[in-house]
């Protein structure tokens, strides 16, 4: 029989429960809270929050921040916008990552139980370490590049080309997809994921670059590229309505052409 050793630390354990209602729970709701801090050496645990809706605003967001503030204030998470532009409070809210901000707390009937964006490692609490994410996204070179004498004033597009951009440029790095899919998970290492590869698409799309060539044989890799297998679990949680699945495969098909 296969005897398998978790890691140290890797068992989520029962925490604390903070400012039960009691009976007297009517306009209550049950929060459930990823915590873990690397300094004690403790299995990270799930603290219990019951916060008052009636004292809270509508976003998940809105009811980390009161605990934040008024039950916990040891509690760790990233934020800033609050508007769904930043991406900074990505985080696993029932089930599905997501924005905090843009969460209503009244689609979800049950416990709200939250978690960091999975599969990648933890600086405290809810704060994933985003290092490998972001060099990832640096190694696609997302800025514009070319041999043309610069203009006078601007770059400029033409309308459609500009069109071209679009479902492409508006990617908040949030990682919502690329800790949502399963080949990011086993290969991270190697395979860029999907919020890498849409940027990548988008600087190969824009009429205005001139390192095509350049760009495709640095996603030429058993890996970078070629580790998608189309499951859309990015395009399901994306917060912005994308959809890297179908960038990455406009990728794979220029890879085709270029050989023809």
């Amino acid at each position: 029989m296969v005897q398998l050793t978790l890691p140290k630390n890797s068992k989520i354990r029962k925490g604390k429960t903070w400012n039960s209602p009691g009976a007297n729970a009517k306009d209550w709701k049950r929060f459930e809270v990823y915590r873990w801090d690397p300094t004690t050496g403790h299995n990270p645990s799930m603290d219990t929050y019951w916060v008052n809706l009636k004292e809270c605003g509508p976003m998940v967001l809105d009811a980390i921040i009161k605990i934040k503030n008024e039950i916990d204030p040891t509690l760790a998470f990233r934020r800033s916008c609050r508007e769904g532009i930043c991406g900074s409070c990505a985080m696993n809210i029932d089930g599905t990552n997501t924005l905090a901000c843009t969460k209503p707390i009244k689609e979800i009937s049950s416990t709200v139980k939250i978690y960091p964006l999975p599969h990648m490692s933890v600086s405290k609490d809810l704060i994933p370490d985003l290092s490998h994410f972001f060099a990832q996204h640096r190694s696609i070179e997302p800025w514009l590049q070319t041999d043309s004498p610069p203009p006078e004033t601007e770059w400029l597009q033409s309308r459609d080309d500009r069109a071209v951009l679009d479902g492409l440029y508006e990617c908040i790095l949030c990682a919502c997809c690329t800790t949502s899919c399963p080949s990011y998970w086993w290969n991270g290492a190697r395979f860029l994921g999907p919020a890498s590869l849409l940027q990548a698409r988008r600087w190969i799309a824009d009429s205005r670059d001139e390192r095509t060539g350049e760009r495709l044989d640095n996603l030429e890799d058993p890996f970078r590229l070629y580790r998608c297998h189309t499951i859309l679990n990015c395009a399901q949680v994306c917060p912005k309505g994308l959809n890297p699945g179908e960038a990455i495969a406009e990728l794979k098909k220029l890879m085709v052409e270029r050989q023809l």
